[in-house]
């Protein structure tokens, strides 16, 4: 496997980063998960600018223009074979001083990753999954934008070990007013009466591109689809929750905190739309080979 490191593809086993780095010490830094499908990179330019509007907020200057960025991307899937699969691009503040002060860091360090995922077992997209409400709350967006795809993943590692302590597969997160933010890793939307809600971004739900792809071919099909403030309440009761991530795709949700969802198994809008999905991206993308 050859691993992107600032500027050169090494091997695996020579991919280092140095334990001064403030990515490791301090989560100082920003990343996209990208994924390809059918020798093609799905979304690449997207993920790119969401990455650059990350590091800018943060005020991280990402030492690569985005053409560099997406042809790293490329390259490093091509090496690899890598024909479906994931790409972690990452971008850290750098090798620094034992300190917070991010001017001890002269040169952001960047580095991608090019290999297999498989998030769920294909079991989950056919009879849906179970979630549980997590009792960590979301990061309030006053605190840390939600917005900021940032490598300090704590708040949403530790609501995932409660629903691996509670025997689910993933979480639901709530904000700190107890309205719904997102999941562990993922967008969520609920179907009542046939209109598709999913909560806004300042409730504390990342702007997510699979989301946003998922908003625009339901609008496509003819659905209403509208940004809510949604409780607990409003997933308890509706026809159809399913969730949205890059890595996740588009699964459907079947039960929440022992309520079943609908009549307890994918409903018909969400299977529809894991179709629609996956036949866009075994069609759309950036070339590899």
């Amino acid at each position: 496997m050859k691993i992107f490191l600032d500027g050169e593809y090494v091997d695996r086993e020579q991919a280092k980063v140095s334990v001064f780095d403030h990515g490791l010490l301090y989560g100082d830094g920003v990343f996209e998960g990208i994924r390809a499908y059918n020798g093609k990179i799905f979304k690449l330019e997207e993920h790119i600018d969401r990455l650059f509007d990350s590091a800018r907020a943060i005020l991280l200057k990402i030492p690569m223009s985005a053409q560099q960025l997406c042809d790293a991307c490329v390259r490093c899937c091509a090496l690899n074979n890598v024909r479906d699969g994931y790409i972690r691009l990452v971008v850290t503040r750098g090798v620094g001083s034992l300190g917070l002060n991010p001017e001890s860091c002269p040169r952001p360090t960047v580095f991608i990753i090019a290999d297999a995922i498989q998030l769920y077992s294909p079991e989950v997209y056919e009879r849906g999954m179970r979630l549980v409400t997590a009792s960590t709350r979301r990061v309030a967006p006053a605190a840390f934008s939600p917005a900021v795809k940032s490598l300090n993943y704590l708040n949403n590692i530790l609501a995932k070990i409660e629903g691996r302590l509670a025997g689910a597969q993933e979480v639901l997160m709530l904000n700190e007013q107890g309205y719904v933010a997102e999941c562990s890793g993922d967008n969520i939307f609920v179907i009542k009466n046939n209109t598709i809600c999913t909560p806004p971004i300042y409730a504390g739900a990342l702007g997510g591109i699979t989301r946003r792809v998922a908003i625009e071919l339901l609008t496509q099909a003819g659905h209403r689809v509208v940004e809510s403030q949604l409780t607990r309440y409003d997933i308890y009761v509706a026809d159809e929750c399913f969730l949205t991530g890059t890595g996740a795709e588009i699964v459907p949700v079947i039960e929440l905190d022992g309520r079943l969802i609908g009549e307890g198994r994918p409903g018909t809008i969400t299977t529809s739309l894991i179709s629609e999905y996956r036949k866009l991206t075994a069609s759309e993308g950036t070339p590899i080979f």
